[in-house]
């Protein structure tokens, strides 16, 4: 049994190519996982109402029930896409959910796992933007929108985003922040810490321990696999 751990694949539409590639990929994984594990933005956007979900998601939110019930463990690391997961996650599916990151042990091994969007303590705007969309409150709210109005302001953000960033493909790897960043969970006694957010890959190890970025899914599947004790980040 192998655990798989994935981020930024940014579903949208169930007719695109990426999230028709997801599914195929997941649903070969059926059996085969101990777990998987979502370090967020796997939605463009998520808002986890009580009694609704988006109809776009359903394909994927039934591709996940299946492996639950084949047996894989989920766990979702909240992103700056989907947040307030809400009981659909953590009542239908019965996901383990992470809204900041935090500790997984698997084989002996003491792994944090992260979004990765706190990486950087200096992006001080940000940081402020997301403890006000992450208070309890704030999430109160968001739950007095209608579904399909959030959903229109949810697509009118993302392409809004998407041009003024060039698009999904232009991202920079903070590489220096990165490795400061895993070094202070390895002091806290982690052996391997795991991020996304950036869609730009990375395998570095040093003094015993491993740090892994995940790729993004704009050009094909990116994703890391533990099995028999060894990570391996795909593509390689």
């Amino acid at each position: 049994m192998k655990d798989i751990f994935l981020a930024d694949t940014h579903l949208l539409d169930p007719r695109d190519d990426r999230y028709r590639l997801l599914l195929d990929f997941l649903d070969q994984q059926r059996g085969q996982l101990r777990s998987l594990v979502m370090l967020g933005d796997i939605f463009e956007f998520w808002l986890g109402y009580k009694h609704t979900v988006f109809s776009a998601y359903l394909p994927l939110l039934e591709c996940l029930r299946r492996l639950r019930e084949a047996g894989a463990e989920l766990v979702f690391v909240e992103g700056n896409h989907d947040f307030h997961l809400g009981p659909y996650f953590s009542e239908t599916l019965g996901c383990r959910i992470l809204p900041d990151g935090g500790a997984l042990e698997r084989d002996g091994r003491r792994i944090f796992i992260a979004h990765g969007d706190l990486v950087n303590p200096r992006d001080t705007g940000y940081l402020l933007l997301r403890r006000f969309l992450r208070h309890r409150w704030t999430r109160r709210l968001m739950m007095l929108i209608p579904p399909d109005t959030a959903w229109r302001i949810a697509l009118w953000a993302s392409h809004k985003s998407s041009r003024k960033n060039g698009g999904r493909d232009h991202h920079r790897l903070p590489r220096e922040d990165l490795v400061n960043y895993a070094r202070q969970r390895f002091a806290e006694g982690y052996d391997t810490v795991i991020t996304g957010h950036f869609h730009v890959p990375l395998l570095h190890r040093e003094n015993g321990h491993t740090l892994i970025a995940l790729g993004g899914w704009s050009k094909g599947p990116s994703y890391a696999v533990l099995e028999e004790n060894v990570f391996t980040l795909y593509p390689v």
